[in-house]
């Protein structure tokens, strides 16, 4: 994630999503996916998204999230477990029944179609009337932006605006819980930031439960009311985005969200952590028994000031705006970085010497490697 846009996609959410709407209550209980490789894909997940809420699935490849996402579409069935849509178990029920609306990564328009008729198709199948299809499809071209564009075909748009319509398509039956797969990792940077903004505020006007699939970090933090992290098909963690950087529940979701550096550090007799030169109490537990561990400290919580018989040497600057991130190496082979306000890093350019420390609070410390 770039060190510029850190605090704005980790800003908590003020409005508690199930005020806004009439958005459905979705629950994913014990669920289980085994593929005949012998991969397990999800592993005993559990998790509810509450009405009206956007929830991003973040977490590495294979980690279970698409999977989860196939799960409540219906097209993959679980081994094991339940998914309740307002507590109606829908596990086995088909997928044109489920009432969801999914809008994948490929658009997957009909390329034979207009603009306005691939939004009026689902309606079609469903045979409402020719006059209410067209209706419909106006407006919803209208709330995507694309008022104008209903005669284009999908080979005369950009792929921002197909998957606008892909959108429109998935809005139209009115469906209770909206599923977005990976949507816009196809699209470039700009048209990216644009068309999430637009996805979120289409969301919260619509009050539409919807589970939004990323592995684009900034997206889920900037995105979503909570991020669920997946590890190898089990939840690590669930939480606003803000709780989630700023408290990690694992050191797994602590080093894959965001940046994170790994300090070695010492318990002392007190409970507290000494860890370059400074002593820091600890965020939950230490590992049992265990002097020699590992901290985990994110780059903003490093402090770095030039002085010429400092034990470090600063490595890199590398400038985002107003914020600058120092590259330094510290005696013992170990690097940290540091995201320093770009005023106070002008005179930590490479080769120079520094001293390093760390501001108070609790942090995180896990077993040190073997």
């Amino acid at each position: 994630m770039s060190v510029s846009t850190t605090a704005a996609a980790v800003a908590g959410r003020t409005e508690p999503a199930a005020t806004r709407g009439g958005g459905a209550r979705v629950e994913f209980r014990g669920l289980r996916r085994e593929f005949g490789s012998g991969v397990v894909a999800l592993d005993g997940l559990d998790l509810t998204v509450e009405p009206g809420e956007l929830l991003a699935l973040l977490g590495p490849s294979g980690c279970g999230k698409t999977t989860a996402l196939r799960v409540i579409a219906g097209f993959e069935t679980p081994d094991a477990g339940e998914v309740l849509v307002d507590g109606e178990d829908i596990t086995r029920v088909p997928a044109n029944r489920r009432d969801a609306g999914m809008v994948f990564q490929s658009y997957s328009l009909f390329p034979n179609l207009s603009a306005r008729d691939n939004v009026a198709f689902g309606m079609r199948v469903r045979k409402v009337p020719a006059a209410q299809r067209a209706a419909r499809a106006a407006e919803l071209l209208e709330l995507v932006g694309l008022p104008e564009h209903g005669d284009r075909y999908p080979h005369q748009m950009s792929g921002g605006q197909q998957q606008r319509v892909a959108l429109a398509r998935a809005l139209a039956l009115e469906p209770r819980v909206l599923l977005l797969d990976e949507p816009l990792s196809a699209l470039d940077a700009k048209v990216r930031l644009t068309l999430r903004e637009e996805i979120r505020r289409l969301q919260l006007s619509l009050g539409i439960t919807t589970i939004f699939v990323t592995h684009d970090q900034e997206e889920a933090l900037s995105m979503a009311d909570r991020v669920a992290v997946l590890n190898a098909g089990r939840l690590e963690q669930c939480a606003a985005p803000s709780e989630l950087y700023e408290r990690p529940a694992t050191a797994f979701v602590a080093e894959f969200v965001g940046t994170m550096n790994r300090l070695p550090g010492r318990m002392t007799d007190s409970g507290r952590v000494a860890v370059v030169g400074t002593e820091q109490p600890v965020d939950g537990a230490a590992p049992e028994g265990a002097r020699d561990v590992e901290v985990l400290v994110r780059p903003e919580n490093v402090t770095a000031t030039v002085e010429p018989d400092g034990d470090a040497t600063v490595v890199a600057a590398s400038f985002f705006g107003s914020v600058t991130r120092v590259l330094l190496d510290l005696p013992g082979g170990v690097s940290v970085k540091a995201d320093l306000a770009s005023r106070d890093a002008g005179a930590l350019a490479p080769g120079v010497r520094a001293t390093v420390g760390l501001a108070e609070q609790p942090v995180l410390v896990v077993a040190a490697a073997s």
